[in-house]
């Protein structure tokens, strides 16, 4: 565990910080005292009502279509480790490591607040397994976000009950086998805390968030990217003037016009006089890849800031069946499982990293192009027909811009019955969570791709410098990517970009992020 203050759970809500401070850089969970009070009198009212012979859904009675089927109390452990047993059965690759770190999180979160029945001996199990890195194996397909995400979360709580198979420092094993060398013994659940553990909306917001978190870092690189651009074809610097902006009073707009002025700064190719740029024609305007960058990069900017509010209120939700209510004296049965809340707001954030990979693209067309590409030599590399130059690395962008539009379709207008027609709405929200990581992941490579091409055309404008800030991002570009003088073995240079983008390129502008 690397070091770094806890994070109390229980009296503050999870922010966009906790959580990342809990998923990448390890910062321990702990429970507050009242917390663990709430939690303890929930659990305590559950009995009673046990005790008393209440009928109640899921702790006295089957689950789904199986509601009217009365379970006797001396069975109620057997059914609740039963449940769990029945819903881990996912298929397909395992989740990320971030995605199941911000799913035990975003669990612990919920169960809390005192309204799912759940012991504190229970809930500090799952605490203790976050807090170890004992990260348990969930796999990616299994959920429609009906009932929340019971599949990937019954996965997720396996090891509680000494089941399944966990990763720890890179290496995949048995849950139980991890534990006892953590010094942890499993759970015997009892009432209701097999279906609070498992239902709920975390593994769908987990992936939301995870991915907010890598997209705040590419909107600003994808300006970077957009600079660096405007600088390979000499651009106009008009269109990025504030008060253009300011009329509108969009702050995503606002905010990416103020950035891409501020690296190009001093350069002697973007908003340069034509006639001092070789092969540049006197054009009144940009394309609308370059000239209306600040309008599509703060679209998905301000997109974002909406999809993060409504993701951090889910995260800060109760979100399992049936809810409990000590101090009325009540347990009801609802729908706050239901995903559709998360599953809108995943699927307007797909279409927002997806149209920053589109005009990315764009942009790499434009500057391969020797008919716009303001005098430089086609695909930019000398001897073109002898040499393809960067002419492939723009089609990789443009596969994979094709794939993300695919990926963008809304997964939450898609329901599909199930569980004999009981859940017969379901949010597909978890779907929607996957395809946005994979949307990014896509974008990721395709800002990265701009990059390499945009460095390249400017080293061929040499003498001609580019502002203080383009010129320091090519170096960083550089240090990693050397120019093209002649066709290469690519591959390698796209994958190097590909964690130059995720991992390594560093701007004065990124302290923080922008969510």
């Amino acid at each position: 565990m690397r070091d770094g203050d806890a994070v109390e759970i229980g009296d503050v809500p999870v922010d966009l910080d906790a959580f990342a401070r809990v998923v990448w850089d390890r910062a321990p969970v702990v429970l507050s005292a009242s917390a663990v009070e709430r939690v303890s009198a929930c659990a305590a009212f559950v009995a009673s009502e046990v005790d008393e012979g209440r009928v109640i859904y899921g702790i006295t009675t089957g689950f789904g279509s199986n509601r009217d089927t009365l379970i006797d109390p001396s069975d109620a452990e057997r059914m609740q480790e039963k449940l769990i047993l029945s819903h881990a059965c996912g298929v397909g690759a395992p989740l990320p490591e971030s995605v199941v770190r911000g799913m035990m999180l975003l669990r612990v979160a919920a169960l809390v607040q005192g309204h799912s029945g759940v012991r504190v001996e229970t809930l500090q199990l799952l605490v203790d397994l976050l807090n170890r890195g004992i990260h348990p194996v969930v796999p990616e397909h299994g959920s429609v976000g009906a009932s929340g995400d019971l599949c990937p979360l019954a996965h997720m709580v396996l090891p509680i009950i000494g089941v399944g198979e966990v990763v720890v420092a890179g290496e995949r094993k048995p849950a139980l086998e991890a534990m006892r060398e953590a010094g942890l013994s499993p759970r015997r659940l009892t009432f209701k805390e097999g279906l609070a553990l498992l239902n709920g909306t975390q593994a769908m917001t987990s992936l939301g968030l995870v991915v907010l978190h890598r997209f705040r870092r590419l909107l600003r690189i994808a300006d970077a990217a957009c600079a660096l651009s405007l600088e390979a074809v000499a651009g106009r610097l008009e269109a990025f003037d504030e008060r253009i902006h300011v009329l509108r009073g969009r702050p995503g707009q606002i905010e990416s016009a103020r950035r891409i002025r501020r690296l190009c700064e001093g350069s002697q190719l973007a908003g340069a006089d034509p006639s001092t740029v070789p092969g540049k024609k006197e054009y009144v305007q940009d394309s609308y890849c370059l000239r209306c960058a600040p309008q599509v990069h703060g679209a998905s900017l301000d997109a974002a800031r909406h999809v993060a509010s409504v993701l951090l209120g889910e995260a800060n939700a109760v979100t399992d069946n049936p809810l409990v209510f000590p101090d009325d004296g009540d347990i009801l049965s609802g729908g706050n499982f239901h995903g559709q809340p998360v599953a809108m707001a995943l699927d307007y954030l797909k279409i927002a990293v997806a149209e920053i990979g589109n005009i990315s693209e764009r942009r790499s067309a434009k500057i391969v192009d020797k008919a716009f590409n303001e005098g430089l030599p086609a695909f930019l590399v000398s001897q073109p027909g002898l040499n393809s130059g960067h002419m492939i690395p723009q089609y990789v962008a443009a596969a994979l811009v094709a794939e993300g539009r695919i990926l963008a379709h809304p997964a939450s207008v898609d329901s599909i019955p199930t569980s004999a027609n009981m859940e017969d709405h379901v949010s597909m929200g978890h779907h929607a969570g996957r395809h946005a990581f994979a949307i990014l992941e896509l974008a990721e490579q395709i800002v990265g791709i701009e990059l390499l091409i945009a460095a390249q055309a400017v080293d061929l404008r040499h003498p001609l410098r580019p502002g203080r800030g383009c010129a320091d991002l090519l170096g960083q570009i550089r240090g990693r990517v050397s120019f093209l003088e002649e066709d290469r073995y690519l591959a390698p240079d796209l994958e190097a970009m590909k964690r130059f983008v995720r991992f390594e390129c560093v701007l004065d502008d990124t302290p923080g992020g922008v969510v």
